[in-house]
Order: C-alpha cells, then structure tokens, then sequence
C-alpha cells in the first residue's frame, strides 16, 4: 500500500494535474479533458445545468413518454438496486411522469443489510411489481475472481448485470421503454454535453458500464471457468430484438436537475429510504452504494490502486460542483479517505478463498505507471493534489 506521505528524495513522480474546481486528477478512469484555465470537462458540463429551463426539460420528456402510455399493463422497465437514486427514479416515474413501472433488480450477492431492506421496501412503498435475478453464488463467488484477475475489477459481473439485465426483462415483456438516472459519463466526466440528450445503446453498455468487455470474453478460462450458460443474465438482446420492441433507454438527468443529496432527503423523509448507520472506510457519505459492500470498499480501493483516487474524489467533485462543499474541504477529503484500505478486503477475500497476498500481487500488476512508481524498497509513491 502507498503512503499518502511525500516520496523520498530523489524519486521522480509522474507528472499530475488535477481540475481546478474540483478535484478529480488527470488519471480520472472516466476520462476527463481540461481547459486553457485549468477546469475539467466534468466541472463545464455541470455549468450547463445551471443554464437550463427545467420546467421545459421535463414538458419535452412528458411529451416524449405520451406515444407510451396503455390503458393496463406495464408501461416502461426501470432498473433499481434499492438505492435512494433507484428511489428517486421511481418517484420520478410515478409522481411526475404519471406511469406504471416495472422494476427490475440484478442481484449479485453483496447486499449491505441496510441494502437489502430498502430493496425489498420498495415494492411496498411504491405499490409496484419487482422482478429480481440472482445468479448463482457459486458463478458469482468465480465471476468475482475472474473479473479481479482479468481487470482489477471484482465487481464487473455487478457492472454487466444491472446493464443488461433491466433491458433484457424489458425485451421480455414487450415493454419499449427503460429508465436510467443519470449519464454516469457525462456526470462525472463531461463525456457529451446536456443539450445532447444522449439515450442508452448497447455501444454505451459494452465500452463504458462493462469496459469493454463482454460475456463471452468470461468463458474458457482455465482458472475460474466459466460456462455459457451460467451467463444468460449477461447476454444482451439482439438488434432483432430491439428492432421488434422498439426498445428505448432514457436518462432522467436529461429531463431533471440530478442532484444525490437532494434524492436522499426526499427519499428518507417521503418513503422512510435508510443510509448506512455506519460511516464508511474510504468515503464520507453514508447515504450511497448500499446495494454492494465492495463499492465503496475493496472495490473502491483497487480503483485507488489502479489510478490513485477513490469514492471521497467521486464524493467530493460532485458536491463541490453542486455547491455543497469548497475545494479545499474536498482536498481534505481525498486526504483522509482515498488511500485506506478497507476492513472488508478480508471479507471479500474469505467469500473467494483466497489469500491476502494473492489480492496484492494482482491488484499490483493493474498499477497505472502514469501515476505509480516504486522505490528500491519495494513501496509505491504517487503525487498527491496537496503536493
């Protein structure tokens, strides 16, 4: 593990940089570009919400769904883990949108027991159907092991099946239309601007949720094999198909000022949605991920260990851009928590039978040399944004 400390004298860091206004790095794993000021393209896109009519935004997307509208039956998927976004979402279509929703879970096994209950609280709360896939945890307990070894991801399967799942039910049923919150990309990253409208294509799938993997690329390996039909959860529908439903995925954040810690007070205090009762090791939010233990722990840690930053980066961009907290409480932030490794690692590592040695030899080999060096002693430096 790296020491947030200084590098020794004499050792040569990669050169870094990192927004202005907020305090994502220039490693950012959702890829940012930076103006001649010094500000990211996440921090210029957020401005644009700052501009737009919402009011009209949410008159284009009730224009939008009308063509959608029956007179019994299901009217469009929304794809929930329990969260308060997924609580958000449903609110959303329910109360502002006027239409019945189906909801649609992957469950990959790793529930915080908080998690749990606000999943299942769901159905009641909203007076809805849910439908849950769960693969098998002795698929999953591999699927955790091969995704770690192949991209210094355990949780892909997590990524691949809340991507695909929601759609494929959605096919299913004969149901054209399928709600997402926010453009992950564009929110964090600025990938496409907010007067784009961007909806949700299997292209997006594939080279941004599941990194450019796919299902097939999971079978054959020798050391957690994997069979075909073990991952029928992960197959996305065929153009034929998406051409017959005329299935379409869109993006509440277009259409509302997407805004977590708003969700959350709405959520709690309208439909009784729990944080976590516990701080968290690598973030000060209690109120996110609930859904998976390792996201913001183990999973959280290799993305520390892979490009430098954590969840409290994520955390903080967002509510420094939002208004909710200065930079300078957001560097201290990313001081206190990207760099610990969290308790869970040991619970993550008994669920797969392995060793902690193993974990660091392999999480070692996905180090990004534009951020990471090692000493003669053995131990990793990075630069640090308080450098």
């Amino acid at each position: 593990m790296s020491d947030p400390a200084a590098a020794p004298l004499g050792l040569v860091l990669p050169a870094m940089r990192w927004c202005r206004r907020c305090v994502y790095p220039s490693s950012s794993a959702v890829k940012l570009m930076f103006d001649d000021s010094g500000l990211c393209s996440g921090c210029r896109v957020h401005e644009q919400k700052k501009q737009i009519d919402w009011n009209e935004r949410l008159e284009w997307l009730l224009e939008e769904v009308e063509p959608y509208r029956k007179s019994s039956g299901y009217e469009c998927v929304i794809g929930v883990s329990g969260g308060k976004d997924s609580y958000y979402q449903t609110h959303f279509v329910k109360e502002k949108l006027g239409l019945k929703p189906l909801l649609v879970t992957y469950n990959g096994n790793n529930y915080l027991d908080v998690g749990w209950r606000n999943l299942h609280r769901m159905k009641e709360v909203f007076n809805v159907d849910h439908i849950m896939v769960s693969p098998g945890v002795d698929t999953l307990v591999r699927m955790n092991r091969l995704g770690f070894r192949k991209m210094g991801d355990m949780n892909w399967h997590a990524h691949a099946g809340i991507a695909t799942v929601p759609m494929a039910m959605a096919v299913r049923f004969n149901i054209p239309l399928v709600f997402w919150g926010e453009h992950g990309w564009t929110d964090l990253g600025g990938m496409h601007s907010m007067h784009d409208l961007v909806e949700y294509t299997a292209r997006y799938r594939k080279d941004q949720f599941l990194r450019g993997y796919d299902w097939y690329d999971m079978v054959g390996d020798e050391e957690d094999p994997v069979e075909e039909h073990e991952l029928e959860w992960c197959k996305y529908p065929s153009d034929t198909e998406i051409d017959r439903v005329g299935l379409r995925g869109l993006f509440i954040g277009n259409y509302d000022p997407w805004d977590a810690n708003a969700h959350s007070q709405l959520v709690t205090e309208r439909y009784a949605w729990e944080p976590s009762p516990v701080p968290f090791e690598r973030t000060y939010r209690r109120m996110s991920n609930l859904d998976d233990r390792y996201e913001n722990g183990s999973h959280d840690y290799l993305k520390f260990i892979k490009f430098g930053y954590g969840r409290a980066t994520d955390h903080a961009c967002k509510d420094i851009r939002s208004g909710y907290m200065s930079r300078e409480e957001g560097v201290e932030m990313v001081r206190k928590y990207d760099h610990v490794r969290p308790s869970d690692l040991f619970f993550w590592l008994d669920y797969v039978e392995r060793s902690e040695e193993w974990f660091d030899r392999t999480a070692n080999s996905f180090r990004d040399p534009r951020v990471w060096v090692r000493d003669d002693a053995g131990r990793w430096h990075k630069r640090n944004i308080w450098d």
